[in-house]
């Protein structure tokens, strides 16, 4: 039709349109009966993960799995440029993209030295939280009170 292009399949003559895309930009992905997803004009993305309707998806803006102990080292990483480490426990992750503001969630897990005990994840202050990187550190989650290196820190960025 005019002003939308759409993409169909035809299965026993019976023709069923699978992504449309209007003349305002808003893209559909439609599935056997319901909208598997949409991405509007304005950016937003939505999809239908089986609960009956497409809404808003926020995905992860970063994260990161490392060895915090000796030379930091990054396993694997999703827009993290580098792992600063500021001495015992005491992180700065390094954003390859920045984030558009502070206003982002950090959420992480991290394991210790030993099989003993779990480490924790902890902010440093407000002041810390930038849109090129965010700094954290690991403590013990006995003593939280004094930082402790973590040989496996998982860290991610919500925005």
């Amino acid at each position: 039709g005019e002003g939308k292009l759409e993409l169909k399949t035809t299965t026993g003559g019976t023709s069923a349109a699978k992504m449309t895309i209007n003349g305002a930009g808003l893209a559909t992905f439609t599935g056997a009966t319901t909208t598997a997803g949409t991405v509007t004009a304005s950016g937003d993305m939505k999809f239908n993960s089986g609960y009956g309707s497409a809404v808003v998806a926020y995905g992860c803006r970063a994260w990161v799995n490392f060895n915090g102990t000796g030379t930091v080292a990054i396993r694997e990483d999703g827009n993290v440029s580098s792992i600063t480490d500021h001495g015992t426990g005491d992180y700065t992750m390094n954003f390859a993209v920045n984030m558009p503001d502070v206003n982002y969630a950090i959420c992480g897990t991290t394991v210790g030295t030993t099989d003993t005990y779990y480490n924790q994840i902890f902010g440093h202050t407000n002041s810390a939280l930038a849109v090129g990187s965010t700094r954290f550190r690991t403590a013990n989650s006995v003593d939280p009170s004094s930082p402790q290196d973590s040989t496996h820190n998982h860290v991610v960025i919500f925005r």
